[in-house]
């Protein structure tokens, strides 16, 4: 048994189109394969010895390095391609319902039931737009009349944009809570997303302070299976607002890629058993769907610098595991997510020669791998590989 395990998410960072990547219309998909062909190089030796480039079934280039770790893919069994649905999925929870989108805007009951119920005097925006565009379109009117912005993506987001000296921060999660409120039923989007902003010379640009109000997940999921047996379950970046909490412990914010891993550091000096869970968003929000190509391949080779440090904290009976959410190719056409295959890496000190774990079957492995090494209840959905693992 790891009595420790130390679990990352490269939030959107994929490795090719999915088996229905046409379904969803991501034919070409790949986010790091892309990457490297668009920029000519990436270096990540850290995550080579992982097993990164020996992941088969993949366009990544084929390396000389013999793999330390255990690597593979895994595919995603829930409809839909964003970052709930894949967490959940991660934790044991399938969502065989694709939570609703809305690619003409909100319907005007909801934006008439959204401006009664949170107070606003009115809103602007209401359609699907890229965040860092909308603000600059609209935030001097916004400056103007006190309106928030509110809008959408190709996810099931509903996003409210405010500056934080016309609607405060605090403030601004209370319009967003009692947002959430209201979008149940067949209007249940997946998260209410806080996307304060303020202006620095001359241009609108978004803070830190972002939040994400979620659907509280099922109760018959990882997190608060291990929880109940006593197990502590540690939140870094924004874990604990995809699960509404459910099943965590402590939990802290991040303000960056860099910052979620010093925070995960910290963590591992401090925690010495159970889940220490972590996701880096910055993949996905600051240069996957802005399309910043080398923003991508730098804030890659600089998580696998911090991943050298993890590697000296690790102890002989901790497990680190590594994989991505979804995708976010940053050279594929529009600002949207992509169905991809995540990669899988896992390592543990105690690992005597690499492993292959081929193609898993749904993202769930990962989280039935988690429960069986605690030994708590058995995941609705998924297969544990654990017994490989301490074989390797």
């Amino acid at each position: 048994m790891f009595k420790r395990v130390i679990w990352i998410i490269i939030d959107s960072v994929g490795i090719g189109a999915a088996p229905d990547a046409d379904v969803f219309g991501d034919v070409g998909a790949d986010t790091i394969g892309n990457i490297i062909r668009t920029r000519g190089r990436l270096h990540v030796p850290n995550m080579e010895k992982l097993g990164l480039f020996a992941i088969e079934g993949t366009s990544l280039p084929k390396k000389d390095t013999v793999p330390i770790g255990a690597y593979g893919k895994a595919r995603e069994i829930s409809m839909g391609k964003d970052t709930t649905t894949g967490h959940w999925e991660m934790t044991g929870i399938e969502t065989k319902q694709p939570f609703p989108t809305y690619p003409k805007g909100f319907p005007e009951d909801i934006m008439r039931r959204f401006v009664e119920k949170t107070g606003c005097k009115g809103f602007l925006g209401n359609q699907v737009a890229s965040g860092t565009e909308i603000i600059n379109v609209l935030g001097d009117e916004h400056m103007k009349t006190g309106y928030p912005i509110v809008y959408t993506s190709a996810d099931s987001v509903f996003q409210i944009a405010a500056h934080e000296d016309v609607i405060p921060v605090k403030e601004l999660y209370k319009i967003c809570e009692k947002a959430r409120d209201l979008l149940t039923g067949k209007d249940a989007v997946a998260r209410v997303i806080a996307r304060p902003f303020i202006k620095e010379n001359g241009k609108y640009i978004r803070t830190s302070n972002r939040r994400d109000f979620s659907l509280r997940p099922s109760e018959k999921s990882l997190l608060p299976y291990l929880k109940d047996a006593g197990y502590r379950v540690t939140a870094v970046g924004k874990i604990e607002d995809i699960f509404c909490g459910v099943g965590i412990g402590d939990c802290v914010h991040t303000k960056s890629n860099v910052d979620g891993m010093d925070k995960t550091l910290d963590f591992m000096d401090t925690q010495y058993e159970g889940l220490i869970f972590t996701n880096l968003v910055e993949f996905d929000s600051t240069w996957g769907h802005r399309r910043d190509v080398e923003g991508y391949a730098q804030g890659l080779e600089t998580f696998d610098e911090e991943l050298g440090r993890v590697f000296a904290k690790m102890h002989e009976d901790d497990l680190l595991i590594i994989n991505a959410d979804h995708g976010c190719d940053p050279t594929f056409r529009g600002t949207d997510h992509t169905r991809e295959y995540i990669p899988v890496l896992m390592y543990h000190k105690k690992m005597q020669h690499g492993m292959n774990l081929g193609t898993l079957s749904t993202f769930a492995d990962i989280g039935a791998t988690i429960a069986d090494n605690f030994g708590v209840q058995k995941l609705p959905v998924g297969t544990s590989f654990k017994k490989k693992l301490l074989e390797c």
